[in-house]
């Protein structure tokens, strides 16, 4: 079929579709950025006495439903490390069972369906360990009602790989490695690296980091990566705040400025009851810049300003 043929039916199954989901959740469909198609839904387990939400944002690509899935975030403090996994886990295998099809109506009862089943979990008489929420109270304090930056949502449709068919066994396991901690008022931050040239390659080392169950312990593993297609000149990146409200896209945003590519971040904290404030961001993102020079990726800020020094340009690490 001619691509711009493909598009523009693309484009009128999203327009019905975007109809039909207003009509549906009323208030709670958000029109973020009609142009960009960037929307947004407030799910909750119940429509009157509401105990869990969460929001759901999306970008529909020019070539979805034909052949792209909505690229998609998240957002809900309480939602971390295992849960957070099998959720999107879900989402996908629904995508799959679906290509072509409208899925949003599906992914949105899913999370709902995902939202009750906590309800039910955390009605029980004694609240089981995997179904407690572990928001500190900076995070409630920030609360997630506020629509957020979705800057970090404009990426390539190039994410659509991550809903790849391939098996992820089928991905090398990158080398990853683990920098020093730090410690500020009973809260420690820890930096892990790996390179990687796939999403796949990025969601395997995210499982392999939680197998460590001091790591999977830890209030949030806030990570972000940048992968560079050469063969398009563009960068695939995202990245997760785990709870940590704005501090993904604080940790990417440093990748940026650094240059670096082809590489995952990812930083664990563990709350030590203590509230931060910004410094928290400081340590995450001092964390982060640490194990990237430690890795040869970035400079140090010494070599860095020395005149007629080495480029700014990082050395970036190749994939044997």
């Amino acid at each position: 079929m001619d691509t711009r043929v493909e598009n523009s039916s693309d484009l009128q199954t999203q327009i019905e579709e975007i109809e039909a989901l207003s009509s549906i959740y009323g208030d709670e469909w958000c029109v973020i950025d009609e142009a960009s198609r960037i929307f947004c839904i407030k799910i909750s387990d119940d429509i009157y006495e509401p105990k869990w939400s969460a929001c759901l944002q999306i970008i529909l690509p020019e070539d979805y439903p034909s052949s792209a899935p909505p690229i998609y975030q998240i957002n809900a403090g309480w939602l971390r490390g295992p849960d957070r996994v099998r959720l999107s886990n879900s989402l996908e295998e629904l995508y799959l069972e679906n290509v072509g099809e409208s899925i949003l109506y599906l992914w949105v009862e899913k999370i709902r369906e995902f939202l009750m089943e906590r309800s039910q979990c955390t009605n029980t008489a004694e609240e089981p360990e995997t179904c407690r929420a572990a928001v500190t109270t900076e995070e409630q304090d920030e609360g997630w009602g506020d629509v957020p930056d979705y800057s970090s949502l404009k990426l390539s449709t190039e994410q659509a790989h991550l809903f790849s068919s391939s098996s992820a066994d089928e991905e090398e396991m990158p080398p990853i490695k683990h920098g020093e901690a730090v410690t500020d008022r009973r809260s420690t931050f820890q930096p892990h690296l790996a390179p990687v040239v796939t999403p796949k390659q990025v969601q395997r080392v995210i499982d392999q980091l939680y197998e460590n169950k001091k790591i999977a312990s830890a209030t949030h593993n806030i990570y972000a990566y940048r992968i560079y297609c050469e063969d398009k000149s563009t960068f695939l990146q995202d990245c997760e705040d785990d709870g940590e409200t704005a501090a993904g896209g604080r940790l990417l945003h440093l990748l940026q400025i650094l240059d670096v590519r082809n590489v995952l971040v990812v930083v664990s904290r563990w709350y030590g009851g203590i509230l931060l404030g910004p410094d928290r961001f400081k340590h995450i993102n001092n964390c982060a810049r640490n194990i990237l020079v430690q890795e040869g990726y970035a400079e140090t800020t010494d070599e860095a300003s020395k005149p007629g020094g080495k480029s700014r340009k990082p050395k970036n690490k190749k994939m044997k």
